[in-house]
């Protein structure tokens, strides 16, 4: 059965039609796995032409529904791992795709836990090269998702990611806002964010409650390391956990040495009177790559702080 509706003046609306195709199937969307479908062709294909893919590029799509993304990247020439959790969904998707070259299908849900993708998935994905992430995500697994892929041992070098927009907005935050949180600290070191699209409840079916929108992150020529990120991530845990306290305070509690925190903050010349949620991605990387730092992390005591006088300063000229 083709999925694409008549085109025309008289033609159906594409929502009409998959409704028919979906009923005659026994199939009502689950609120549960977060399915609202973007049935409409020429978004998808624009949204698709926003990522840049190109010919060859290697895609990861999570939760491809009906296939309205996952046509026109196939068009594009790009290599696509689909990830759909619904087996229901599974079966159309093989049925209108499952011959294409391009397209491998996965049934799995993306998510093994909280804290690890499901093997299947990890195994099928890059060990080496760009990749990137393109993809009309659930609401519920957006943001452990998006982190869990920021942080692998080769990760994507582009997600473009359909997103509900408090979610977008807390990727794209900036310092001393309220959306600014670990999330968006630790996608922001690793990658350029920005805002693209911004999607009604209207454009979706079923429409959802809240409205949506394009993230777009790039990654950095300078993104931590694995172990770098397993710092940071340590580190604004912790801090923003008490986010409106002074930084002196809580990270002496983190270190367990409120004399250890105030020279290293004195060490790289921070306020201590400074509140986390104010910190801008560069310090807070500062400090998570901070001897200070480390030393708590591999569980020895924290050096003592930086010696006073002119030896502070480095090496005399």
């Amino acid at each position: 059965m083709s999925s694409q509706p008549p085109e025309g003046p008289h033609a159906r609306s594409p929502q009409r039609v998959w409704r028919e195709r979906l009923a005659a199937l026994g199939f009502h969307p689950s609120r549960r796995l977060g399915q609202n479908f973007l049935l409409d062709a020429n978004l998808a294909r624009a949204l698709v032409r926003d990522a840049g893919v190109e010919a060859g590029d290697f895609v990861l799509e999570v939760g491809p529904g009906l296939g309205f993304l996952t046509r026109p990247l196939l068009e594009a020439g790009a290599r696509v791992l689909a990830v759909e959790i619904d087996g229901r969904l599974l079966e159309i998707l093989r049925e209108d795709l499952g011959g294409h070259e391009g397209l491998e299908l996965v049934g799995a849900d993306v998510l093994a836990g909280k804290h690890e993708l499901d093997p299947r998935v990890r195994a099928a994905l890059p060990r080496s090269g760009p990749w990137r992430l393109v993809a009309n995500l659930p609401y519920s697994i957006s943001a452990p998702l998006l982190a869990l892929l920021g942080e692998l041992p080769c990760p994507p070098t582009a997600l473009d990611v359909l997103v509900q927009l408090e979610v977008a907005e807390r990727l794209c935050a900036r310092p001393g806002t309220r959306a600014w949180g670990p999330l968006g600290v630790r996608l922001q070191a690793a990658y350029e964010a920005g805002l693209g699209r911004r999607l009604g409840p209207a454009q979706f079916w079923p429409r959802p409650q809240v409205e949506s929108a394009v993230v777009q992150l790039r990654r950095r020529p300078d993104a931590p390391s694995g172990d770098q990120q397993a710092r940071l991530s340590g580190l604004v845990t912790g801090l923003f956990h008490r986010r409106r306290q002074k930084l002196l305070r809580v990270l002496g509690d983190l270190l367990g040495s409120r004399e250890a925190a105030a020279g290293l903050l004195a060490e790289l010349e921070i306020d201590p009177g400074l509140r986390a949620e104010t910190l801008e991605v560069e310090t807070l990387r500062a400090l998570a790559e901070s001897p200070t730092w480390k030393a708590r992390r591999e569980g020895s005591a924290p050096p003592g702080p930086p010696p006073t006088g002119d030896r502070s300063r480095g090496p005399q000229s």
